[in-house]
Parts: C-alpha cells; sequence; structure tokens
C-alpha cells in the first residue's frame, strides 16, 4: 500500500488523523484477494490417477479366495 503524506496548513495531529482515514477507507475498498484453491491430497490424487476404488480394498476378485 502506498504511503500518502500531507502537506500544508494541518497541525500534525490533524494530518495523522486525514492520512489514518485515507489509509484505511483504501483498505476497506480494496479488491479482495482471489481465494486460495485446496491442494489436493498427494495419495487421493495418486488414488485417483490409478483407479483405485474404495470397494476394491482387497483388489480385483473376491477376498475369500484369499484363505
Amino acid at each position: 500500500m502506498a504511503r500518502i503524506s500531507i502537506s500544508g496548513s494541518a497541525t500534525p495531529a490533524e494530518a495523522a488523523a486525514v492520512s489514518a482515514a485515507i489509509e484505511r477507507f483504501l483498505g476497506d475498498t480494496a479488491i479482495a484477494p482471489a481465494p486460495v484453491e485446496e491442494a489436493m491430497n498427494p495419495w487421493l490424487k495418486a488414488a485417483l490417477a490409478d483407479g483405485v476404488s474404495a470397494k476394491e480394498s482387497f483388489g480385483p476378485g473376491s477376498p475369500d479366495d484369499l484363505f
């Protein structure tokens, strides 16, 4: 944010008040930053890339075939 300076016949207190009011106005009317998109969990991203399904936790086939 740019600093604002006031020169003239105002007292230091008046100049500080005007400067503070202008800076507050500039801060209140500034464009809001764009929302940051939350990054995807790397494990989820890898699972989606590999085509892993939660319903196939034992891999292809039936878990009964393992025993």
